[in-house]
C-alpha cells in the first residue's frame, strides 16, 4: 500500500507534459557511493579534533565539509533549469525500430555532464547549449506500448553527490501489427490491367495495329466492315476494399497483419483504399494522415 502511494506520488511529480523545464522540486539530491565514506571521514576528523583539541584537525574537518556542501550545489546546478523536449512517433509497428529523441537546452553556456538511463540503455553525454540524443525500442507486440521511465542524473564534479530526476511519459504509443504478405488473392477486387469483357461500351472503326482479338466478327460477317469492340474497365477506378472478414486466416492477429500488408501496398501504389474492421469502418482515402489513422485503428482492434 505504501509502495503504491509512493509510486503514484512519483508519477504525479515527474510526469512529462509538453516541454519540461526542471524546477527545484523536480531535482532530487543526495549522497552517492563514495559520499558516504566522505561523511565518515568528516565525522572522524571532527571527533579527533575535539578530543585532542587540535585546531589544525578541526580546520581540515571544516574544509572538507565545505567541499561537500559546494559539491551539493554544483551537482544540483547540473540539472536545475534544464529544458527537456521528448519527441516520439504517434504510432509504431511490431518488430520495427521505435525512436525516442531527447532535445536538451541548457540555460547557460556551462557544460553539463549528464547520464541518461532508460530500460537497459545508458548514455553519458556533455551538454552544451543544445544537444540531441536518441534511444531505440523494438515493441514485441501490437497494442499499447508504455515507454519506460527515463532517469537523468549527474555526479559531477567529485562523485560524492548525485542529483537526479525522472520523466514519466503520460501517453502510450499505439503499435500497429507487423505486415504479413500472403500469396492468396486478398483484395475484394483487384485489377489485372485487362478489360472486363462483360462491360461493352461502344464500337470503333478498325485501325491498322489494333488487336484482332477485339474485332467484332459479327459485324464483319454481315458485311458491315471491321470494327473494334471497346470495353470500359471499371476495375481500375474502384476503391480497394480491405475487409477484415475476407482475410484468409482464422487467427485475429494474422488477419490484422494481412490487412497491414495490404494497406502498405496501397500506400506504395498511391491507390485509394477503404478498411473495414469488426467494430469500425474507415472511409476511403490515401496519404500520410490517412495511413497513420489506419495504423492506429489496426493497433486498437
Amino acid at each position: 500500500m505504501l509502495q503504491q502511494r509512493f509510486l503514484k506520488w512519483l508519477h504525479q511529480r515527474f510526469q512529462y507534459e509538453g516541454i519540461n523545464v526542471l524546477k527545484q522540486k523536480q531535482v532530487l539530491v543526495f549522497l552517492y557511493q563514495q559520499g558516504y565514506l566522505y561523511v565518515v571521514l568528516i565525522l572522524i576528523t571532527f571527533i579527533a579534533g575535539v578530543n585532542y583539541a587540535n585546531n589544525l584537525i578541526l580546520a581540515f574537518c571544516f574544509l572538507i565539509s565545505a567541499i561537500l556542501c559546494i559539491s551539493f550545489y554544483i551537482t544540483f546546478k547540473q540539472l536545475y533549469a534544464l529544458k527537456i523536449e521528448v519527441v516520439f512517433p504517434e504510432v509504431g509497428r511490431v518488430n520495427e525500430v521505435l525512436p525516442l529523441k531527447l532535445i536538451l537546452h541548457s540555460p547557460d553556456q556551462a557544460i553539463k555532464f549528464l547520464n541518461f538511463k532508460i530500460d537497459n540503455q545508458f548514455q553519458h553525454i556533455a551538454v552544451h547549449s543544445q544537444q540531441q540524443i536518441e534511444f531505440n525500442f523494438q515493441p514485441p507486440q501490437r497494442g499499447k506500448f508504455k515507454l519506460p521511465t527515463l532517469q537523468i542524473f549527474s555526479t559531477y564534479p567529485l562523485g560524492l553527490v548525485r542529483a537526479w530526476t525522472y520523466i514519466y511519459m503520460s501517453e502510450p504509443i499505439w503499435i500497429a501489427p507487423e505486415p504479413y504478405k500472403s500469396e492468396n488473392e486478398l483484395f475484394s477486387s483487384r485489377s489485372s490491367g485487362m478489360p472486363d469483357w462483360d462491360e461493352f461500351y461502344e464500337l470503333n472503326q478498325y485501325k491498322q495495329g489494333d488487336s484482332l482479338n477485339a474485332v467484332s466478327w459479327k459485324q464483319a460477317a454481315r458485311g458491315q466492315g471491321l470494327y473494334i469492340k471497346r470495353f470500359e474497365d471499371h476495375i481500375d477506378q474502384e476503391t480497394m476494399q480491405i475487409d477484415y472478414h475476407r482475410m484468409p486466416a482464422d487467427e485475429h492477429e494474422v488477419k490484422l497483419s494481412l490487412m497491414m500488408a495490404l494497406v502498405d501496398e496501397c500506400e506504395q501504389q498511391q491507390r485509394v483504399y477503404q478498411v473495414t474492421l469488426p467494430h469500425v469502418e474507415i472511409e476511403q482515402g490515401v496519404g500520410f494522415t490517412h495511413y497513420q489513422m489506419v495504423k492506429i485503428k489496426l493497433a486498437q482492434a
